[in-house]
């Protein structure tokens, strides 16, 4: 049973150094059942770290994350069932080339959640029909687009059904024609009722999908609000001046 006002995700006090360099340095943040958040900020400012320490796969320097109340950044925490519950998908692609794009979604599948091969390969296979990919399934990752590719890897994420998925910069890597394809994705993951959080420098579709946008600066959290209002209302001087410059390109 979900509960709806009680956070599917809760990061507290979040650090991440380098020796001395301090990437993320004391954020707290809270993602609910059903939305997105999204992340924006300067190349640098810490984004892609604070996702891959949500996910674990950066060890954390201090601070503690929560999933649905419980703490899994806790010392004994199995790490592969909490990265089987929290998806990470990167910016680019990380498809296994070895593997068909049916087998690259299946490997978790039959390996982490243990589903038997048929029910597997029939779970993956209508998740490729349903994004328009049914007849390549057999394709190996570089004989499909990278619009493909990253929706392939998305929906890699999407059908072991994690709690939170997490998007890191999905479309930077992409030809412009093909963000399209993948931003189209993430709508209609949204309107599924997939809890997100995502960093992306796509500010006009963070605008349209987002329920609540963080501006990220030197690790630390600048500023934050409603979508709705945080493009026009945004109150600080340097997050005004992000804005109006990613608005100039």
């Amino acid at each position: 049973m979900i509960d709806w006002n009680r956070p599917r995700l809760k990061v507290v006090g979040l650090k991440k150094f380098y020796g001395d360099r301090r990437v993320i340095n004391g954020v707290d943040l809270e993602v609910f059942p059903g939305q997105i958040v999204a992340l924006i900020g300067s190349s640098g400012s810490g984004k892609s770290t604070l996702l891959r320490c949500v996910n674990q796969i950066e060890d954390l320097t201090d601070g503690q994350i929560f999933l649905d109340g419980e703490e899994v950044s806790a010392p004994g925490v199995n790490q592969d069932l909490i990265r089987a519950q929290i998806g990470l998908v990167f910016q680019s692609f990380n498809l296994f080339s070895h593997l068909s794009i049916l087998n690259n979604i299946t490997l978790a599948l039959r390996h982490v959640k243990k589903m038997d091969r048929d029910a597997a390969i029939k779970l993956a296979q209508s998740w490729l029909t349903r994004i328009g990919l049914g007849d390549r399934g057999e394709s190996y990752p570089d004989k499909i687009s990278g619009g493909q590719q990253q929706r392939a890897a998305i929906i890699r994420a999407v059908a072991m059904e994690p709690k939170v998925l997490l998007l890191d910069e999905v479309t930077s890597a992409l030809d412009p024609e093909l963000v399209g394809e993948v931003l189209d994705l993430i709508r209609e993951l949204k309107a599924g009722g997939t809890t997100i959080l995502m960093a992306t420098h796509e500010l006009s579709f963070a605008r349209e999908v987002a329920d609540w946008v963080i501006f990220l600066e030197q690790g630390q959290i600048y500023e934050q609000g409603e979508a709705k209002d945080f493009f026009e209302k945004a109150s600080k001087p340097r997050t005004i001046e992000f804005l109006s410059r990613m608005r100039s390109r």
